[in-house]
């Protein structure tokens, strides 16, 4: 059997301005790895954490929950502070964006950008199906024998059902208090994503409270958008949000 080297978080130094890059449900780091590469060479400082159960094998995801992944979003927060950055502004793909915003009504933080994340009920199915998908990636990868896949799928199918209970109750809780964010924010799109109601991007461009906001919609792009076709515009018209931001320095 292989081991495949997985994505490890990571902390691109820049310069004094810090962004958290934060991944998505059954996500990593290499969500936001070019975005976090962009940025660099830009001088910013980007740092992307893993939350828990992420990165690693699929039955420990299902152990994990949105309780535990604010937790490591807070602590990634905390960890840029104790590394001397003063201004950080945050923003992540998908569930990544949900925790981005949760942490703009929580803690100080410069900006806050959301790619495709969703506000709007999710369909507990399709969530449901995405993580057996992922499963069943993550052991093909590992180059299991079909059978053993099949046989670890079969242990695994169902379990994954409280974890999707929960991540929508944090949808809820995060959609019912958006309104309460007053730093600048950057909603992205993409026009073909299959994943989620893409009328959460409305929804959270109508809902924060600042007149400093932006929604942008990608035409020829789908969920994982930071990967997609449009991904060059994207660090482009991130990086410019971030420059119209209040900077220190």
């Amino acid at each position: 059997m292989m081991k495949i080297a997985q994505p490890k978080p990571f902390t691109f130094k820049g310069g004094p301005r810090a962004v958290l890059l934060l991944h998505g449900f059954t996500g990593n780091s290499a969500d936001t790895r070019m975005l976090g590469r962009y940025l660099q060479k830009r001088g910013y400082t980007s740092h992307a954490p893993h939350m828990k159960g992420h990165g690693v094998p699929p039955e420990e995801l299902v152990k994990s929950g949105p309780e535990d992944w604010w937790e490591d979003v807070k602590a990634a927060y905390e960890y840029l502070k104790e590394e001397g950055y003063e201004e950080i502004a945050v923003g992540g793909l998908s569930l990544g964006g949900v925790y981005s915003l949760k942490l703009a009504y929580t803690k100080p933080v410069k900006g806050v950008f959301t790619m495709c994340s969703p506000m709007e009920t999710q369909n507990e199915e399709k969530l449901y199906k995405g993580v057996e998908e992922y499963a069943r990636k993550y052991k093909q990868n590992e180059q299991k024998s079909e059978e053993q896949v099949k046989e670890e799928m079969q242990a695994f199918e169902g379990t994954q059902r409280e974890t999707i209970q929960k991540l929508l109750g944090l949808n809820e809780e995060v959609r019912s208090n958006i309104d309460t964010i007053y730093a600048p924010t950057f909603v992205a799109q993409g026009t073909k994503d299959q994943m989620i109601d893409i009328n959460s991007a409305q929804v959270i461009y109508d809902s924060v409270e600042t007149d400093h906001k932006t929604l942008k919609w990608y035409e020829e792009s789908g969920h994982v958008i930071t990967l997609d076709k449009e991904r060059d515009q994207l660090h482009e018209d991130i990086y410019e949000f971030l420059e119209s931001l209040d900077w220190k320095e």
